[in-house]
């Protein structure tokens, strides 16, 4: 979807279509953006910038508070369309998911339909890649945002990859990246350069993800039902905690959500390890976990907390508690 949650809000307000609109949080306390339409993005606000610097950017920017449960019903509506053409949806978040649909005879054709339908049932834009595998798609339906569709057919992937960045590559961020320029890398042409070995010895296991996607493979399927590896909440509060006793003040309520989320989550999973993040004034952060605290107990998030609390011993500016997951499919293997 183009700008879903800011979409949503300017299609239910017409009057807003032609303005900067961000939904997020308030610019005079710790908000940050969650989305942002295409003419605030012109003055180069994005998601998870702070409010009062897209503000700042913007001074005429509309900002409009979340409404999750909104868009969570948008999303049902968006999701129940795919479902006309096919069973096999991986969804990546509300408003993005593929779509297998290897088996009907043109998958342009679908790509246009849904966004046709979506367009004229929901008076929402979407924006479609069309390609033989999960990589090249994602990269294809940001090629023509907004409201665009771009299709990389199997005889052009060859020539598409070649010129494409590197930090287009799947899981490549940052660090990566940069010790991919440091060796004089910039595009997948370069990268097709180094053999698997090469690859090996300066990324180990993930040389080999590398020289796949860099040639445009990418086998991973469709999968509709995704297991769920971790759930988390956190707080970003308008003023410091500035003690120790202020933070596991904050701690129940943050647990309290915590386990809402888990008691929703099929009885096929269960608590592998706890975690916490903490956040710092000055932005610095620390994240504790431990294998040693696996029931999700009030008492046991606090006592993480104390410990990321004693490697700083300074203003908090955001807290976070967090459940690693696994299910009863996953067993552990023996030592021998």
């Amino acid at each position: 979807m183009d700008a879903f949650f800011a979409s949503v809000e300017i299609r239910d307000a017409p009057q807003l279509k032609h303005r900067p609109v961000a939904v997020g949080g308030d610019p005079q306390s710790r908000g940050v953006i969650a989305a942002a339409n295409y003419v605030a993005r012109k003055y180069g606000i994005h998601s998870a910038m702070p409010s009062w610097k897209a503000k700042k950017l913007c001074p005429d920017l509309i900002i409009i508070p979340p409404n999750i449960e909104k868009y969570k019903r948008e999303s049902e509506a968006i999701f129940a369309i795919f479902r006309h053409f096919t069973d096999l949806i991986e969804p990546l978040s509300l408003d993005e998911a593929f779509l297998d649909v290897s088996s009907v005879p043109s998958a342009t054709h679908i790509a246009q339909e849904i966004r046709h339908l979506i367009a004229t049932e929901r008076h929402l834009t979407a924006s479609a890649g069309v390609a033989p595998n999960k990589f090249l798609a994602k990269i294809a339906s940001d090629w023509n945002k907004p409201d665009g569709l771009f299709v990389i057919t199997p005889d052009a992937i060859d020539d598409f990859i070649k010129d494409l960045p590197i930090e287009k590559i799947f899981g490549v961020g940052k660090v990566t990246a940069n010790k991919l320029h440091h060796l004089n890398i910039a595009t997948c042409r370069d990268l097709q350069k180094l053999d698997i070995n090469d690859l090996e010895h300066h990324f180990g296991n993930r040389g080999d993800q590398l020289y796949q996607l860099a040639r445009g493979i990418d086998n991973r399927p469709v999968q509709p039902h995704r297991i769920r590896k971790s759930i988390s909440v956190e707080d970003t509060y308008p003023t410091d905690l500035g003690t120790l006793e202020e933070c596991l003040h904050q701690v129940a309520p943050l647990y309290d959500r915590l386990m809402k989320r888990y008691h929703n989550l099929t009885p096929d999973y269960r608590a592998a390890k706890l975690n916490v993040k903490i956040k710092f004034y000055d932005f610095t952060a620390t994240t504790v976990e431990s294998h040693l605290y696996t029931i999700p107990e009030l008492s046991s998030f606090q006592e993480l907390i104390k410990i990321g609390w004693q490697r700083r011993q300074k203003p908090v500016r955001l807290l976070g508690l967090g459940i690693a997951l696994a299910t009863d499919k996953e067993q552990q293997l023996s030592f021998f």
